[in-house]
């Protein structure tokens, strides 16, 4: 098979799973990404991830406040035929220019930060640590930060520097709960996630 072909037949399934995805009903509680050639359906959080995202989103509006910047929540983020739905995310406040041309949520490329609060369970590690990974880095998103109850006691790692081609990020720091992880870049640089957001470590919660 020649390479014009498979990339035809790249094309092909791409476009297949977008009008998939479009055509979906998707059960409350639930949302669906197109992440590396499959459609993920996955539950939204419980209370504790609920109340880190609320916590974080608070947070970020207020740093961000005047910049032309604001925090968003579980709305989709789309890259080419890639459809991502972060817990947080910071973009323009004017969203115009960046929206996807359906309207059907806004384009990476005006996407300065994502984060993702992991879910329990190996699958939901796997989609946050390694396939989100990946696919942030091939968008180009600035910053991805990864809030994570699981780890060791807890930790938020934030990686930057963005390779898309490799689909990987350059720089990680791993910040334990109890510590401050700080955004190096984009319109959140300064930013602190602490313990005011995460609470401090787990294995010293009541």
């Amino acid at each position: 098979m020649t390479a014009l072909a498979t990339e035809v037949i790249t094309v092909d399934l791409d476009q297949a799973l977008w009008q998939m995805w479009q055509s979906m009903d998707v059960p409350e509680g639930f949302h669906a990404e197109i992440i590396e050639g499959v459609i993920e359906v996955s539950p939204t959080g419980g209370s504790r991830h609920a109340q880190v995202n609320r916590r974080l989103a608070r947070a970020l509006h207020d740093f961000l406040r005047g910049s032309g910047f604001g925090p968003a929540q579980d709305f989709n983020v789309i890259h080419g035929f890639k459809v991502l739905i972060p817990d947080v995310f910071v973009a323009p406040d004017e969203t115009e220019e960046i929206e996807h041309p359906e309207g059907l949520g806004v384009l990476t490329s005006g996407v300065g930060l994502v984060v993702e609060t992991v879910s329990p369970g190996s699958d939901a590690r796997q989609r946050d640590l390694v396939r989100k990974h990946r696919a942030y880095a091939q968008a180009g998103i600035p910053v991805y930060v990864i809030i994570d109850d699981y780890d060791t006691g807890g930790a938020v790692t934030v990686l930057s520097g963005p390779d898309p081609k490799r689909g990987a990020y350059a720089r990680s720091v791993r910040t334990p709960y109890g510590e401050e992880a700080l955004v190096p870049e984009g319109p959140a640089k300064g930013f602190v996630i602490g313990p005011e957001i995460t609470g401090g470590p787990l294995d010293q919660q009541a």
